[in-house]
């Protein structure tokens, strides 16, 4: 389970880091992709923590 916790921690992580490169970026196809990949990896993390609550609780 803590491994699970690490990953989903990495993950936030990683989005946080792509939402900061997409506000500074200047040129709008770099804004697009890492809009893109912030929103992706936050839905990962999403899906993860549900995964880890349900395995919690059942």
């Amino acid at each position: 389970m803590k491994d699970y916790e690490r990953r989903l921690e990495k993950l936030r992580k990683d989005a946080a880091e792509c939402a900061l490169v997409r506000d500074l970026a200047t040129e709008k196809a770099k804004r697009e992709i890492f809009d893109r990949l912030a929103l992706h990896l936050n839905q990962l993390a999403d899906e993860i923590e549900q995964a880890v609550r349900a395995s919690k609780a059942g």
